[in-house]
């Protein structure tokens, strides 16, 4: 497994990265070797609000539908529309692949460093 330093985490498998205070947002590598192969994905809307530890959308694989949770509080700016036709890069590249970009962050007292997240991963 891969848990990249430089990312923040969630206890629900998703990674954060901040830029220029926008919260990028994706799943992380144990997340899609859990899920198997991603099949759909299902965005919100840009403008819609997202509040820490609720579901944004989901996931769709060969084994199961999974809610994405949000790991922070805000308002959705983009969204990556290639995983509309490609969900599949979710599992080529958890980390260089983005599914959501969050403004106005809030509620980040909750997210974990990369070696607490493997620690929550491992046990």
């Amino acid at each position: 497994m891969n848990y990249p330093a430089e990312l923040q985490y969630s206890r629900d498998h998703e990674w954060l990265r901040m830029e220029d205070g926008i919260a990028v947002i994706g799943i992380s590598d144990f997340a899609q070797s859990e899920l198997g192969d991603v099949v759909f994905v299902n965005l919100p809307e840009v403008g819609d609000d997202t509040t820490a530890g609720e579901p944004f959308g989901d996931v769709e694989s060969v084994k199961a539908v999974s809610d994405l949770v949000c790991p922070v509080t805000g308002t959705v700016c983009e969204t990556n529309e290639e995983l509309l036709d490609a969900p599949e890069k979710l599992n080529e590249d958890p980390y260089g692949t983005w599914i959501i970009k969050v403004e106005k962050v809030t509620d980040t007292e909750d997210l974990l460093t990369a070696e607490q997240y493997e620690a929550e991963c491992t046990h």
